[in-house]
């Protein structure tokens, strides 16, 4: 027996009793594979306005499953985004609030070990980024039967790595050695992700798809950069850092970047079709954050914020809000578009729902199966989202988001009915309303020592 938060046990056969309390499961227990692309902006997928890159199979996604207009993510940086989908808990009140080293600790249980007990296959690939090996957070410490990737989010920094984490052990990649290029890993990624899928075809399993593309480096092989080469003038060439490598023609690259991705999404939802998968899984497609001008790339000529305001790193919509999509043939409406506003800490609970497993306690997200299966008078509802990057904090209740950019800072407040785009700041003319957002900012989170609001005054300053 596994013990979560509030003390509750999770037993070891959850499958036989999902199958019991689940109408969803009288056939077979469903499938679920969760992909996340890095850093892929609001307005970067054609079905969310995106005119330049092609997106042709996530269209496609779209208009056969669901598109959520108002999704957001766990936090604008990978490594909180991550903590939030997985363990339920947004950035005020979990254990990782910003990009770190800090390991997921033994006690928090994550959604792949809700799957793992519940007697689903597990699997995952890329970008962990929820603790290293030898740690409480490595991903064979937290659910995961199979997991190829990078466990590090600075080492998910280049595609031609030297060496990926397969199953605990480390896999080197000799062609990649000494600079290199000859294997990108985005492929090897998409193959494992093939391959499980077919080696799991007669069982239930959960699937993580953490793609690291369009994160920077910006890099392409030529197969795919061929499509935009030169079709773009690109006024600034990425001299290349410490961090990312060069490129001459990084629009061009990161446009190829995003469609070799989308290839690959299509990759995996013909082979469900062609195995008779398809009517038994949930696809759900996402972003861990908004998109960012890192390694030469140019969101702002790709429009890939769409109408929000902000990047990557900030609370504005444009660091959170993200494209999400949905798929399952026969359950979820095909070309269905949902306003619901949700984010990745509804995911924990809505697989235990879909599963038929006990969720933990205190979780902060909601269970949206009914609103991905058309049931919107079922649909429990949630009150507020709240996120936190030091200094920064955010809130939304309904139409209503209040936006603080440190503690000593005045709260800015906006309408996103009729202001998506945080131009109109009503703090100064509601203050009773601004009052009320700022207490529950208060209310809804907890301290953390080594993630504190304020940041110490470094000595001497």
């Amino acid at each position: 027996m596994a013990a979560l938060p509030g003390g509750m046990k999770c037993p070891r056969a959850l499958l036989f009793l999902a199958l019991a309390v689940c109408p969803l499961l009288a056939a077979a227990p469903p499938n679920v594979i969760y992909i996340l692309a890095d850093d892929l902006g609001y307005g970067d997928l054609g079905s969310y306005g995106q005119k330049l890159i092609r997106t042709p199979r996530l269209d496609r996604m779209a208009e056969q499953g669901m598109r959520f207009t108002q999704h957001y993510s766990g936090a604008p940086s990978c490594h909180p985004s991550r903590c939030a989908l997985f363990t339920g808990l947004h950035t005020g009140h979990g254990r990782i609030r910003e990009n770190c080293k800090t390991p997921l600790p033994e006690e928090d249980f994550t959604l792949s070990q809700m799957f793992q007990q519940a007697g689903y296959a597990t699997g995952g690939i890329g970008k962990w980024a929820l603790g290293d090996s030898g740690t409480t957070g490595a991903p064979w410490r937290k659910g995961m039967d199979e997991f190829l990737g990078y466990l590090d989010q600075t080492h998910a920094h280049g595609y031609y790595p030297e060496y990926l984490w397969n199953d605990g052990s480390r896999m080197d990649l000799p062609e990649n050695a000494d600079g290199r290029r000859g294997t990108y890993s985005h492929d090897l990624f998409a193959g494992r992700a093939l391959d499980f899928i077919r080696r799991h075809k007669d069982k239930p399993f959960f699937f993580y798809a953490a793609f690291t593309i369009p994160h920077a480096e910006v890099a392409v092989p030529e197969d795919s950069l061929a499509e935009y080469r030169g079709k773009w003038e690109e006024p600034k060439k990425f001299e290349g850092s410490k961090t990312y490598c060069p490129q001459d023609q990084p629009r061009a690259v990161r446009a190829a970047m995003i469609t070799r991705l989308d290839h690959d999404v299509g990759r995996i939802l013909d082979l469900l079709d062609e195995l008779g998968l398809s009517e038994n899984t949930l696809v759900i497609f996402t972003s861990d954050n908004g998109p960012i001008t890192a390694g030469g790339q140019d969101p702002v000529f790709f429009n890939s914020a769409g109408p929000l305001r902000g990047m990557k790193f900030g609370l504005y919509e444009g660091g959170i809000r993200v494209p999400c999509l949905a798929r399952w043939p026969g359950k979820v409406k095909a070309g269905s578009v949902s306003d619901r506003v949700s984010d990745f800490t509804d995911m924990f609970p809505t697989f235990a729902e879909l599963i038929g497993a006990p969720a933990p306690e205190g979780l902060d997200g909601v269970s949206i199966l009914p609103t991905l299966l058309g049931r919107p008078e079922q649909q429990k509802p949630r009150q507020l989202h709240y996120w936190e990057a030091a200094p920064q904090q955010a809130l939304r209740m309904g139409d209503w988001k209040a936006y603080r950019p440190a503690p000593d800072k005045p709260l800015e407040l906006y309408n996103l009915a009729g202001d998506i785009g945080e131009k109109n700041d009503l703090a100064a003319q509601l203050p009773e309303r601004a009052a009320e957002m700022e207490r529950l900012m208060a209310e809804n989170r907890t301290d953390h020592p080594d993630f504190p609001l304020a940041k110490k005054p470094k000595k001497g300053k």
